[in-house]
């Protein structure tokens, strides 16, 4: 009899999975018979999935053959080399000439899009629920059942909605600030006192954006490998060494930022474009464009400079090594004495997007828990834009399923 219930058990799963798969085709293939899809539209998009356990690693966004290719290329080339003449920036701690542009592109995208989110904001209620970190962009939350905080088993995973904020919506994870990214790339344990900084800013910052509070030393002539370690041939002059001692000495003043000019002159001129029913529409589409520039903007840097987060925890560092201090709390850190399991990060680990639920019209009544396989998902941020009057991306329609007309709540069981 167990042997029995084994097999029927299984041959359940089976055709649970196959009905899943088979799901999965017929909306795709409805979608490409009602969007039919041409040469230059983006390809099918959909939520990157959670991990099922939190003890599992992430994936690598390159494969491990790759990663193990590129070792042995490396490790040939000390011994063919010990001393070497690095050519290829940044590597060779020179800026790239065309990323410089691009990132004070993402520098000024960031602070237009902060501003935009903080507007809307006023505008646009956000949820999000007292015991997870689900959010919600409406008047009111959803009643899909997916909280995974504490007793959610009491409350049948419901939320518990209450107002959001503007780091609900936008989330940027903090990283150590390098002075040099090529001579000293790793910050140890002794120094984790260290102020940080948001990591997409100190990206740019090592792409080519000159800030006073965060000074960055800017190379004429490359370094040089030897037998695998970075030595800098470069003379300092006493020129070099004054701007380094007024740089840090700016950076002991409060009151002096590059950082926040700009947005502080910009929310003074532009008070009241929240508050103008006629420019809110002008304004998400705005705060929109800001987030595609963006994140598109950070991936073309991502190429170039490396970006590493942890592979079971949401710590990052931009530079060409992660940091050495002890401070991870995720699985298995044990085995690892508190270090991270620095791995190859992508753009989702450099900004949060916090994904949500896509509502189709705010005047219907909330998401139904039975309907959830037909709602669709997408960024805060483009959910706060959409639900403001701009218009959807491109790369996020399939993603919205827009194309999905959800049934009504006594038409579930006639859907097959």
């Amino acid at each position: 009899m167990i042997q029995m219930h084994r097999r029927l058990v299984s041959r359940f799963s089976h055709l649970k999975k196959l009905y899943c798969q088979f799901d999965h085709a017929v909306c795709l293939a409805t979608q490409r018979i009602l969007n039919p899809v041409a040469d230059d539209d983006p390809p099918y998009a959909d939520v990157p999935k959670p991990r099922r356990n939190k003890s599992e690693r992430k994936p690598y966004p390159t494969p491990m053959k790759t990663l193990i290719r590129r070792a042995k290329e490396e490790r040939e080339a000390r011994k063919s080399q010990p001393c070497r003449l690095l050519e290829h920036p940044p590597e060779n701690g020179l800026l790239v000439p065309e990323l410089v542009e691009v990132a004070h592109r993402v520098h000024r995208a960031r602070e237009s899009l902060l501003f935009g989110v903080s507007k809307l904001l006023q505008v646009i209620p956000l949820q999000r629920c007292r015991y997870c970190t689900e959010v919600h962009v409406g008047q009111a939350g959803h009643e899909i059942r997916t909280c995974t905080g504490p007793n959610s088993g009491f409350r049948s995973a419901k939320h518990v909605w209450r107002k959001g904020g503007d780091r609900d919506v936008i989330f940027f994870p903090k990283c150590f600030h390098l002075h040099d990214r090529v001579g000293k790339p790793r910050v140890g344990h002794d120094e984790r006192y260290i102020p940080r900084i948001p990591a997409i800013l100190e990206l740019c910052i090592q792409a080519g954006v000159d800030l006073h509070m965060y000074p960055a030393k800017r190379r004429t002539r490359p370094v040089y490998s030897v037998e695998g370690r970075i030595v800098d041939f470069e003379a300092m002059t006493k020129t070099d060494e004054m701007e380094m001692i007024s740089d840090y000495s700016i950076l002991g003043s409060p009151t002096q930022s590059d950082a926040g000019t700009p947005l502080r002159e910009l929310v003074d001129s532009n008070l009241e474009i929240a508050s103008a029913s006629e420019n809110l529409r002008e304004l998400s589409i705005g705060t929109l464009e800001s987030w595609l520039e963006m994140t598109s903007g950070a991936k073309k840097i991502m190429e170039k400079y490396t970006v590493l987060t942890c592979g079971y925890c949401s710590e990052v560092q931009v530079g060409p090594k992660g940091h050495k201090v002890r401070m991870c709390k995720a699985s298995k850190h044990q085995s690892r004495n508190g270090l991270h399991a620095w791995q190859e990060a992508t753009i989702d680990d450099l900004v949060g997007p916090n994904y949500v639920w896509h509502v189709h019209d705010t005047n219907e009544p909330a998401l139904d828990n039975n309907l959830k396989r037909y709602y669709g998902k997408a960024p805060a941020v483009v959910e706060l834009c959409v639900q403001a009057g701009a218009p959807v991306p491109d790369q996020y329609r399939s993603m919205m399923r827009l194309d999905v007309v959800p049934p009504d709540r006594d038409e579930v069981d006639l859907v097959a």
